[in-house]
């Protein structure tokens, strides 16, 4: 079980991958977790990994595609992968494709944009536990203050309203246009491409993982 997982940040991706990859007894494989694996252990696409970090240059896609043909031969991939983070644009998608990286299923959790800036610019967090709040899903008992300690909770910068809208500009600039090139692949050679499921990531987790797992078979 090969899998792609797209959507939008919030969408939910985190949550449903947990699920899919306890079902199946696959590794999530995170371009950044992988990045980091490859510096640490010395090896020479990470030392070319360290190299550009170093310099606060983009690693390139033919490193990353090396980093998971790499990661892809290790014994927990036998029962195949989840890719979380990659492809992120119609290249890197085309560079999985031209090396013969195959691929069972795209899962899209598609969630509208106010509903995801909603959940976001929500989030509130008491950063001595990381523990999360939600203002309108998971209210704290006492507006602005942590359960447990009463201290203050407070909105990280990656949750305000402007830095979600932000994210989401560039997650429909670069990366949703892949949910037109695997629809596009599937009606042109559906032998070949990746079956293509697309889920509203609206409703209970459990409704959502079950309308997943559902597709995946």
């Amino acid at each position: 079980m090969r899998i792609i997982m797209l959507g939008a940040p919030g969408a939910g991706k985190g949550t449903q991958a947990q699920f899919i990859t306890e079902r199946f007894d696959i590794p999530q494989i995170s371009t950044g977790d992988m990045l980091r694996a490859a510096v640490k252990a010395e090896s020479d696409l990470g030392k070319q990994v360290k190299e550009v970090m170093a310099t606060g240059g983009l690693v390139s896609d033919d490193i990353i595609i090396a980093l998971i043909e790499e990661r892809i031969q290790q014994p927990d991939c036998k029962n195949g992968f989840l890719l979380d983070g990659f492809p992120r644009t119609i290249p890197q998608a085309e560079a999985l494709k031209d090396q013969g990286i195959a691929i069972d299923y795209v899962v899209e959790i598609a969630v509208d944009d106010e509903e995801i800036v909603s959940r976001l610019s929500g989030r509130r967090v008491h950063e001595g536990s990381g523990r999360i709040y939600h203002v309108k899903y998971d209210p704290p008992k006492v507006e602005g203050k942590d359960d447990e300690t009463g201290e203050p909770l407070v909105q990280r910068e990656d949750d305000k309203e402007d830095t979600v809208r932000k994210r989401l500009s560039i997650y429909h600039d670069q990366t949703a246009p892949l949910v037109g090139y695997y629809q596009d692949w599937a009606a042109r050679d559906a032998e070949a491409a990746p079956r293509y499921v697309r889920v509203e990531g609206v409703g209970s987790l459990d409704s959502i993982r079950d309308q997943i797992l559902s597709e995946l078979k």
